[in-house]
């Protein structure tokens, strides 16, 4: 028989405020509750968070109650797996060490059900984005981050929200040719012989059949919450209400 895994991404928890992330938080967790009891595998496909600072003794506050629904899964046995998006990219070992998470800086190769799959957010994938790449090795570098935790935690976690509003700004504005870059940088791997191609990142949820593989983008949970799933052969985006 095989395995059932389920995947997510862009929630961008702590994007707004009050009354809005609350609802936004228990919708994730109904859906990580159903997860618990309905797959082997979580994928969390970057962006969880709209932004994400921790530092060696402090982590962020706020959803504590979708950090304990993870150690729930995990708990139970479901593997998740983690992929650090473009926002909330400041991990140190929290969710490895505290939620048993499987955490990933970069896209994966790995076989799913016999199938073999490219998994990753997706930022840096897109060609004419050379001044994202800069700033990525920048913000992702470990020696600018271990200074950055210098700071105070209630103003490095102010900064860091900041920070994550610039890079909406920009990747919004940002033209990118009227071509999907990421569908792009999907058909390549599919080309090198990948069934399926998984990103997220854009927040434009697509299904596009290309010679012998599937294209999937998993949209985004601040337009229409959803979530992949991969089981006897077949991958399908569902919306979640």
């Amino acid at each position: 028989m095989n395995d059932t895994y389920l995947f997510i991404s862009d929630i961008h928890l702590g994007l707004y405020s009050g009354s809005v992330e609350k609802s936004k938080e228990r919708l994730l967790v109904k859906f990580l509750n159903f997860a618990r009891d309905n797959c082997s595998e979580l994928f969390i496909v970057g962006d969880l968070f709209d932004y994400w600072f921790e530092y060696k003794r402090v982590y962020q506050k706020g959803f504590f109650r979708t950090l304990t629904a993870l150690q729930d899964l995990t708990e139970n046995g479901i593997k998740i797996h983690y992929f650090i998006g473009n926002h909330d990219f400041m991990h140190l070992n929290f969710f490895r060490g505290e939620i048993g998470a499987i955490m990933f800086d970069e896209p994966i190769d790995i076989y799913l059900n016999n199938k073999r799959f490219f998994i990753g957010h997706g930022d840096g994938m897109v060609k004419n984005d050379l001044g994202y790449n800069i700033l990525k090795k920048i913000l992702r570098n470990k020696f600018l981050q271990k200074m950055y935790s210098l700071l105070h935690p209630d103003l490095g976690v102010k900064l860091a929200s900041a920070t994550s509003k610039s890079s909406r700004d920009y990747t919004t504005k940002k033209d990118y040719g009227e071509e999907d870059g990421l569908f792009n940088a999907a058909k390549t791997k599919i080309d090198e012989g990948f069934d399926y191609v998984l990103f997220g990142h854009l927040h434009k949820r697509c299904y596009i059949r290309y010679k012998n593989g599937i294209y999937v983008n998993l949209g985004s949970w601040l337009d229409t919450p959803c979530y992949g799933i991969f089981r006897d052969g077949k991958f399908e985006i569902v919306d979640w209400d």
